[in-house]
């Protein structure tokens, strides 16, 4: 019985695509700031993907209650695809680049972000080059 009053609660799955969204609010706040032209390109990406930016909100409250990073990517891996997270993965560096300032913390964050999601650093390299290619 005591045991019992003592053991810590499970902790809730997040929903994917709110885990997809925090994740972005998490690199665009991992050198310090969350400025407003990564909040636009999160935005964008948001309603590009799930037709709608309504769960930020939601996104930003769970990326600053998500003690660890691994929490999101779990959920993350469990939604999506390994074949299709070359393309999460490009949405992160447009998140990183957004602001035209990438530091060590985001290259830093990025090979984190990379290898919990079960990507190779060769594919994060790719996705950067491709995001970079497209805004010329």
């Amino acid at each position: 019985m005591i045991g019992k009053l003592f053991r810590k609660p499970e902790a809730v799955k997040p929903d994917g695509r709110v885990a997809v969204a925090a994740l972005l609010v998490r690199v665009a706040r991992t050198d310090g700031e969350y400025a407003d032209a990564e909040r636009a390109v999160i935005q964008d990406i948001l309603t590009r993907r799930f037709g709608s930016a309504d769960i930020l909100a939601q996104a930003e409250a769970l990326e600053q209650s998500a003690g660890d990073t691994v929490h999101l990517t779990k959920a993350i891996k469990d939604e999506i695809a390994h074949e299709n997270r070359m393309a999460y993965l490009q949405d992160l560096w447009r998140v990183v680049l957004a602001d035209d300032n990438r530091d060590f913390e985001e290259d830093g964050f990025m090979r984190l972000a990379c290898n919990l999601l079960g990507m190779a650093d060769r594919d994060s390299a790719g996705a950067r080059q491709a995001v970079q290619a497209e805004a010329g």
